[in-house]
């Protein structure tokens, strides 16, 4: 569905309209197409105390191909960014803001001490308003729950709320997110720096993301723009909106796509199956033999990649207007089906090596939401799976991790009151509804094969949602 509003606020008239009248004017996203490079513009690269992950950094921006440029108290990096290979130089010239950049990246691991939290607010004053519209911030930092001192563990939390507030105040559809290394990690830092820099992350945005060690055997993608060449993808409720979107960026991203549905959506299953050179899979998740027919169709094709529970319901009363059928029915479809169809799939070695469990949970689980608590206790379900099981698929070699959309627009929002519609899109720091292809690149990005220290999180795509954490 269209967003008038969005589209009016970006035309001439409507813009000088929205100036005047105080509006807010949302920018049109820069989102990602086949073949374009992970980064346009350059890197400006800062950071505080010791810091641990430049020689990475160095190596993973060289080989995403950026420009980089060392902010004035991070002299290092000029020497480190010559010894990688990598394009650089010195932003800012005696106290002077330099040429605007396209991301910010800033390496927090070394800060030990809240003392020590003046290193951030040099570069961020600094670079704040250099920032190009549609930019990107990451701060990288130490998980604290795995600091050796107390102290140290304080400054690294308190990254977070830095980098939530940053989010609300830089605008122009800039992102910002945390992203904690654990020590051993370094190296599995590439598809989530690829990811986060790139326009695939146009929707996600105040994020806070774990890298631990690498579960199962590490694998080296060899063309970033096909790292899914070769895998076999199974997308649940594939037949329309969210689902359909995940199916076409799986294949754009080369996985072979197994496309699944309700068989009363057997027709645009079959649509979008062919229209992808993929299969299409008529199943209600919630038989009492789906989980069975899925270990027999994953043997059949030598075990599947990547599994992405996608399919989900909605029967909105509040709890004192709800018929327990109704109750029962949405916590079946999306919670206990997929806990049931896991068990089966893993307990009977029908996944393949170093697989990848992506679930679509939502904010209602999170937040909470009137009329939705059937919905909401089904979506926090799905979170409580991917973190319950992560530690214990990990054992056999499989990531599980979780994406929550906030406002998508689909087919269901569109149905929503014009009111509540508006609402739900101008409520976040974007104030745009996101597109389902969001959803989709957050998706890919857990099931990259690169993804392997990536396991038992829960990322937002809801352009920092002012609802909820």
């Amino acid at each position: 569905m269209n967003d008038s509003y969005l589209e009016f606020a970006n035309s001439a008239v409507g813009a000088r309209l929205a100036k005047a009248l105080g509006l807010p004017k949302p920018l049109v996203l820069e989102r990602h197409a086949a073949g374009q490079p992970a980064i346009r513009g350059s890197v400006l690269l800062g950071a505080g105390g010791e810091p641990q992950l430049l020689e990475v950094l160095a190596a993973t921006l060289k080989s995403m191909g950026a420009q980089t440029l060392a902010h004035a108290r991070l002299p290092q990096w000029m020497a480190i960014a010559n010894r990688a290979g990598l394009m650089t130089g010195r932003w800012g010239v005696d106290g002077a803001p330099g040429e605007r950049v396209k991301a910010l990246v800033f390496d927090a691991t070394g800060m030990d001490d809240s003392t020590q939290s003046g290193a951030l607010y040099e570069f961020f004053h600094d670079a704040a308003r250099s920032v190009l519209p549609c930019g990107r911030v990451v701060v990288i930092g130490r998980p604290p729950e795995r600091c050796a001192s107390p102290r140290k563990a304080t400054i690294q939390r308190a990254l977070e709320g830095l980098t939530r507030s940053l989010a609300k105040e830089l605008k122009k559809a800039i992102t910002v997110q945390l992203v904690y290394v654990a020590e051993g990690a370094e190296n599995e830092i590439e598809s989530t720096l690829r990811f986060l820099l790139s326009p695939r992350s146009a929707y996600v945005s105040a994020q806070v993301i774990r890298i631990g060690l690498p579960i199962g055997p590490r694998a080296a993608v060899a063309d970033w723009d096909k790292p899914l060449a070769g895998k076999k993808v199974l997308v649940t409720g594939a037949s329309r909106g969210i689902g359909a979107s995940i199916a076409e960026v799986m294949a754009r991203e080369g996985a072979a796509v197994i496309c699944l549905d309700v068989p009363q959506a057997q027709p645009a299953l079959d649509e979008i199956a062919a229209r992808l050179g993929g299969m299409a899979m008529a199943l209600d998740i919630a038989a009492a033999d789906a989980p069975q027919q899925l270990v027999d169709a994953a043997k059949a094709q030598g075990g599947w990649d990547v599994v992405v529970h996608n399919a989900g319901i909605t029967r909105d009363k509040t709890i004192a207007n709800m018929k327990d059928p109704l109750w029962r029915m949405v916590v079946d479809v999306n919670l206990s089906a997929q806990e049931r169809i896991n068990d089966a799939l893993v307990e009977s070695g029908a996944l393949a090596p170093a697989a990848r469990i992506v679930c679509v949970s939502s904010i209602s689980g999170i937040a909470g939401n009137m009329g939705q608590t059937n919905y909401a206790l089904s979506k926090a379900g799905v979170i409580g799976m991917v973190q319950s099981t992560a530690p214990i698929l990990a054992g056999r070699g499989i990531t599980i991790n979780a994406v929550a959309p906030g406002f998508i627009e689909t087919q269901m929002t569109a149905a929503i009151p014009f009111a509540l519609r508006e609402a739900g899109r101008r409520m976040n720091s974007m104030s745009q509804g996101g597109l389902p292809q969001d959803v989709a690149e957050a998706i890919v990005w857990f099931a990259n094969p690169s993804s392997s220290g990536l396991t038992g999180n829960v990322v937002r795509v809801c352009g920092q949602s002012l609802i909820g954490a």
